[in-house]
């Protein structure tokens, strides 16, 4: 393996400093939680090793959201990106070709990269919608292709894929003998009709989530993946119990009891998360020099500046920031270009959302 650290967590708010920044619409997830703020307490636990696939009852819950999958097809890990971590260095190795929708979330680059793999790019394209072209996609498989990884909702763009995309890509996977990862951490934020989990259509893909991004817990480092294959559910396993055996019992103890309230909880975010867009759209209706592919899912979009070439994009950043105390996620955190930024209208409040973006326009006239 050959680390190198990504550009998305060099540059986090966390790294450069909350305190200073006004307007931060870099974050990915909804606010930050407390435990008061979800109604939880924690119980007189004991602080034993727990269960290795992680405990019985929080895959029950997990499990319980689509047909056909059982608790015995879920491995609970450390957040998503434990997820993503143990699957890339399970399926691939040096010899071994992915290929990966682009942009993505960078753990689905960075670590294939890091096992030094052949990685292929399909790479949406804003003028078609950020749609996943399957036709390119086919094109860029090969005999030793392992793995092919998308996002849905997709980060960072709030895009999905239709029904029919998501089948086409499953029968492309069973019929290539290869794997179809489909990160799903938004899945509980979709706008309209919610995809169902692509493992729960065949043993060829896997599908991964989290508690991070749609329920603001991500301190608790839950998440988990999903598999129909047992023998390729059995090495996951391997790689959980070599990394950390198992997780925190605490944290899976919030978990559960988050999960328990899973749906009065969306109930009353989902509107105002549709309600946060709505206000990103005023704006980007508004504003000449912005525009993006509406998000169907997820709490984050993928703006472009509509600029001429010689408009100096570094200068910017800097003056966003520096004069205006505002903070997006710029196209270089997803190898795209700099033109495009990520940002989160669920994570700060309707106040600072509103600031931030006016913001933007003001840096933009700077």
């Amino acid at each position: 393996m050959n680390y190198a650290r990504m550009l998305i967590e060099k540059e986090a708010p966390e790294e450069y400093g909350y305190d200073r920044i006004r307007y931060n619409l870099s974050e990915s997830s909804i606010a930050d939680q407390k435990l008061s703020d979800i109604g939880l307490t924690l119980p007189d636990l004991t602080l034993f090793y727990g269960e290795h696939r992680g405990d019985k009852e929080l895959r029950a819950l997990i499990a319980g959201q689509d047909k056909g999958i059982s608790p015995d097809d879920v491995l609970v890990t450390a957040g998503a990106a434990g997820a993503l971590f143990i699957i890339a260095t399970s399926l691939l190795s040096a010899g071994d070709h992915l290929v990966v929708v682009r942009p993505n979330y960078a753990t689905n680059i960075e670590t294939p990269k890091a096992i030094g793999c052949a990685i292929s790019y399909v790479d949406l394209d804003f003028d078609h919608g950020f749609a996943v072209d399957i036709e390119r996609l086919t094109a860029e498989l090969r005999p030793n292709t392992r793995l092919i990884s998308v996002t849905c909702p997709h980060n960072p763009t709030g895009t999905m894929m239709t029904r029919a995309d998501l089948d086409a890509l499953v029968a492309l996977a069973e019929s290539r003998n290869c794997r179809l990862l489909v990160d799903e951490t938004y899945r509980d934020l979709s706008f309209g009709g919610r995809l169902p989990a692509a493992a729960s259509l065949s043993p060829s893909a896997i599908s991964v989530c989290s508690l991070s991004k749609a329920f603001g817990i991500p301190g608790i480092r839950i998440g988990w993946l999903v598999t129909r294959d047992p023998r390729l559910q059995e090495t996951f396993l391997a790689a959980k119990e070599q990394i950390g055996i198992c997780g925190s019992v605490i944290d899976e103890a919030i978990a559960r009891a988050t999960l328990e309230r899973r749906d009065a909880f969306l109930a009353s975010l989902l509107p105002e998360m549709t309600r946060r867009r709505d206000i990103v759209q005023a704006w980007i209706d508004g504003e000449p020099l912005v525009d993006w592919v509406r998000p169907q899912g997820g709490v984050v979009g993928f703006p472009r500046l509509d600029v001429d070439a010689g408009f100096d994009l570094d200068s910017f950043y800097a003056r966003l920031l520096a004069e205006h105390g505002t903070y997006v996620g710029p196209g270089h955190w997803f190898e795209m270009p700099k033109r495009f930024f990520r940002l989160g209208f669920g994570w700060p409040t309707e106040a600072e959302l509103r600031g931030g973006l006016a913001a933007v326009s003001a840096a933009l006239r700077g």
